[in-house]
């Protein structure tokens, strides 16, 4: 963008991956999620950030409820969800 002091990259996807990703969507749901599981793992380790999942965090709120984990476990838990 010219004179926005912003850069702007653009990546093409390698053609073996773009064909698996399509054919991705012919796998059963569950099989989607664990692909799903690791990009997400992946994306965390490139970025730094790991952003927890819905699931994920309703473990942990059901682990708080449960007297499972302390309080300080489980506020530790978020802040390593909650980081940006």
């Amino acid at each position: 963008m010219a004179g926005t002091g912003h850069v702007c990259y653009a990546f093409t996807m390698s053609p073996g991956t773009k064909k698996l990703l399509e054919q991705v969507e012919s796998w059963p749901p569950e099989d989607q999620e664990e692909l799903g599981e690791y990009a997400r793992e992946i994306e965390a380790r490139r970025t730094g950030v790991y952003r927890a999942t819905s699931e994920e965090l309703h473990v942990i709120d059901e682990a708080e409820r449960s007297g499972v984990a302390t309080q300080e476990e489980v506020e530790a838990a978020f802040r390593t969800f909650r980081r940006s």
